[in-house]
């Protein structure tokens, strides 16, 4: 019955920490959170208002990959590109946020995907190369699409964006980019530069949001992903230093993110509780046993006139346990 308790609160628990994740995407799939990544971190639009990048250029609904906030809820009508990449040999990825942009001046589409990872440091494996897999997907998804058979011509670029609330140390408040670059060995030879500059991850390293400019992109994210931050004040800041419209919409996923932060804090404290009152059980446990043994070895060297070491074969106590009732019996 305990077993299963436990395996119930942990499931509880995991379906509260996927239930804010999915918040936290929804919040940053708003237009204007997006814009205000792409104006900050593409080059493509940075002489791009935030309205115009909202307004003109991202094209449609952006896709979700999200987990119902409320146990009867469905998952919303997805418009635009489907999150979910599947092919027969390399299996399924499924993206947090996707979206088409078109690309000022040119009118190209670029495809974007938006990652939320609050664990990069601790996955294992370098997250960069996860995000290039992720681009190179992207692309080999054209074919078919934007380009058949040899149309190469007709490849779009594409950009994987990670935003990581919780890095390394030494990664905290940065934004790092990653792209081709042409780089001649022998020679000088220039090809024009929409030919390889198809890919393109940035990697935005959060931290401090009081440790960064006040106006800027890292603020903005710190905030709006905050634990610590109240809903009313990211609301605020959101409009008085960013002047973002906060639509119905983003209000509700703003209040969904808050509401489900509160709930998985309440249920880490509780089972940080519940633990501690386990582990002083089995801590009070194992003294009872302890003591009891040590009276053990008292009564049969006392009694049969057994030396310590005979009285703890005699009881058979294994060998790495016998240093440590020597060491209790010492200090006796």
């Amino acid at each position: 019955m305990e077993v299963e308790t436990t395996l119930a609160k942990s499931i509880d628990a995991a379906s509260e920490n996927a239930q804010y994740d999915a918040a936290c995407k929804r919040v940053l799939s708003d237009k204007y959170v997006l814009a205000w990544i792409m104006k900050s971190c593409l080059d493509e639009y940075r002489q791009c208002t935030i309205e115009e990048i909202a307004e003109k250029y991202i094209e449609g609904q952006p896709s979700v990959e999200s987990i119902p906030v409320n146990p009867d809820e469905t998952n919303p009508v997805i418009r635009g590109l489907k999150n979910e990449d599947k092919t027969i040999t390399e299996g399924t990825v499924i993206y947090d946020i996707r979206f088409l942009a078109y690309a000022p001046g040119t009118g190209e589409l670029i495809r974007l995907i938006i990652n939320v990872e609050a664990h990069s440091s601790k996955v294992g494996y370098p997250l960069i190369k996860r995000a290039i897999y992720y681009c190179s997907r992207m692309i080999s998804a054209q074919h078919g699409t934007e380009f058949t058979k040899s149309h190469y011509e007709k490849i779009r670029k594409v950009y994987s964006i990670w935003i990581c609330p919780a890095p390394p140390e030494d990664r905290r408040n940065s934004i790092t980019r990653y792209r081709i670059r042409e780089e001649n060995v022998i020679g000088c030879v220039r090809e024009a530069e929409e030919n390889y500059d198809l890919m393109t991850v940035i990697m935005i390293c959060l931290g401090n949001p009081d440790e960064v400019e006040p106006d800027g992109i890292l603020r903005l994210l710190s905030i709006l992903l905050s634990n610590e931050t109240e809903d009313n004040e990211k609301k605020r800041i959101l409009k008085e230093e960013f002047a973002m419209p906060i639509t119905e919409t983003l209000e509700r996923s703003l209040d969904d993110m808050c509401n489900l932060s509160i709930g998985v804090e309440e249920k880490g404290r509780a089972k940080g509780r519940a633990e501690g009152r386990a582990e002083g059980r089995a801590e009070g446990r194992a003294e009872g046993r302890a003591e009891a043994t040590i009276d053990l070895i008292h009564n049969l060297m006392e009694s049969m006139g057994f030396s310590l070491e005979q009285a703890m074969q005699a009881l058979r106590i294994s060998e790495e346990d016998r240093a440590k009732y020597t060491e209790l019996l010492a200090k006796q």
